[in-house]
């Protein structure tokens, strides 16, 4: 069993940061991938970020430039800096693992709330 914990979230106004963490728990041998995905009310789940244990950094087009993903391979700890933030921005913000517990498996958080507003 892995267990994800989602922290961070909260309301900003637009052009403010916000850092999000994802602490993950549990029966872990091996991260392959940790992630931010979002979801807004009335639209799909959409990537934000990814990073795998080596380093390599994916990211959204609507973030490039703006949000920075980091690992913390000792702590199993997912961090997405979020700066220069929007009013589009605002979303549920999901905590993705990819690794290995007694199997491979893909885990989710229950999500922390971004709002982005005036």
């Amino acid at each position: 069993q892995v267990q994800l914990v989602e922290s961070g979230g909260g309301l900003v106004q637009p052009g403010g940061s916000l850092r999000l963490s994802c602490a993950a728990s549990g029966s872990i041998f091996s991260i392959y991938v940790m992630g931010w995905y979002r979801q807004a009310p009335g639209k799909q789940r959409e990537l934000v970020a990814t990073i795998m244990r080596g380093g390599r950094e994916n990211y959204g087009d609507s973030v490039k430039g703006r949000f920075t993903i980091s690992m913390d391979n000792a702590k199993n700890t997912a961090y997405l800096q979020m700066n220069s933030l929007k009013p589009e921005d605002t979303a549920v913000y999901y905590c993705k693992f990819v690794g290995s517990g007694l199997g491979p498996g893909e885990y989710w958080g229950q999500g922390t709330h971004v709002t982005v507003s005036s």
